[in-house]
């Protein structure tokens, strides 16, 4: 298939390496909003360089993933849409909760597949833990743990404009617990601190969280996220139920350090980077894109309304930071 790709920084970069080694993809079309960084893409990779987003939309692509800034994925994903094209989008549809709603019901409406980028539904581990609690080999899930711990805060021109660790970091976390209870959220009570770098602060955002959140059964979802984990990238899960309990992300590259005695696990070296970390899930995430695009996969496996709920779970959590106190879902609706 012809492939479209729009944003070639860090992830678009990254992108673009795991869409040219697709079997699927026999032409992948590239465009950036720096002229230098779609041409050194496209020689990189061996990709068609287009001028610009609209051109790369009207060039006859099957579909397009979208990995441009945030204030762009709204207009690129309503372009996409409204020429027909399937869309893989980079969380979050907006940064604006209210543009968020709109373009989501807009893409309902045109009946155009779309799949937003949530990368640990594909994860091995994190899929086994779903699929194990479908089947019900866990009984009835009362807890899940879910955790995201950066090795260190990114450059402040990012941060300024991420909207906060919930809507940039704890959103990955919020997803999954989502996902894995298969039950929406009613309720979330968030804490954290500024302490480490005084930006966070200046910026009215926090270097490290805890998330509690319930859902509609009663079950509980706890998230656990940082900008200051020396050790390495740590993403895990643990979810616990009257079946059985189960984690992903114990590997011997766990960024932890093991004091119980003789132990020698973990043994490798940790991971250092999400890219490192989820190199897998990122490349099955895409694989199911073109399946989506083909038509061998019928059903979104991330679809806008998933989205939307995790944006209103990060309203809720930042809300519930600012004023200390549990914030219903419905508050923030």
């Amino acid at each position: 298939m012809r492939l479209g790709l729009i944003g070639l920084g860090r992830i678009g970069a990254f992108h673009a390496e795991t869409l040219s080694n697709l079997d699927a993809v026999e032409t992948l079309v590239v465009a950036d909003a720096v002229p230098a960084a779609t041409a050194s893409v496209a020689e990189k990779f061996g990709a068609e360089p287009a001028d610009s987003p609209e051109a790369l939309i009207a060039s006859g692509v099957d579909g397009v993933v979208i990995a441009a800034a945030t204030a762009a994925h709204a207009p690129l994903l309503r372009a996409a849409v409204d020429a027909g094209i399937p869309a893989f989008c980079e969380k979050p549809l907006s940064a604006v909760l209210a543009d968020a709603v709109s373009v989501a019901q807009h893409v309902e409406d045109s009946g155009v597949a779309v799949q937003v980028g949530y990368p640990r539904r594909f994860d091995p581990a994190y899929l086994a833990a779903h699929d194990a609690r479908v089947a019900g080999d866990l009984g009835w899930v009362h807890t899940v743990r879910s955790t995201t711990l950066d090795p260190a805060p990114a450059p402040r021109g990012y941060i300024e404009t991420s909207g906060g660790i919930f809507r940039d970091c704890s959103v990955h976390d919020f997803d999954t617990v989502r996902w894995i209870t298969g039950q929406e959220p009613v309720e979330v009570y968030a804490t954290g601190h500024a302490h480490g770098d005084p930006m966070f602060a200046e910026l009215g955002d926090v270097a490290t969280a805890q998330t509690l959140i319930t859902f509609a059964d009663g079950s509980t979802g706890v998230v656990s996220n940082t900008r200051y984990n020396p050790r390495g990238y740590d993403v895990r899960l643990e979810v616990h139920g009257t079946g059985d309990s189960v984690a992903a992300g114990w590997s011997d590259q766990a960024p932890l350090r093991n004091l119980e005695p003789g132990s020698t696990w973990p043994s490798a070296q940790p991971w250092g980077f999400f890219m490192d970390r989820l190199t897998d899930a990122f490349r099955a995430e895409l694989t199911a894109f073109t399946e989506l695009v083909s038509g061998a996969r019928t059903e979104s496996p991330c679809t806008v309304q998933d989205a939307l709920a995790v944006a209103w779970m990060a309203e809720a959590a930042d809300l519930s930071l600012k004023e200390h106190r549990p914030v219903t879902i419905d508050e923030v609706k």
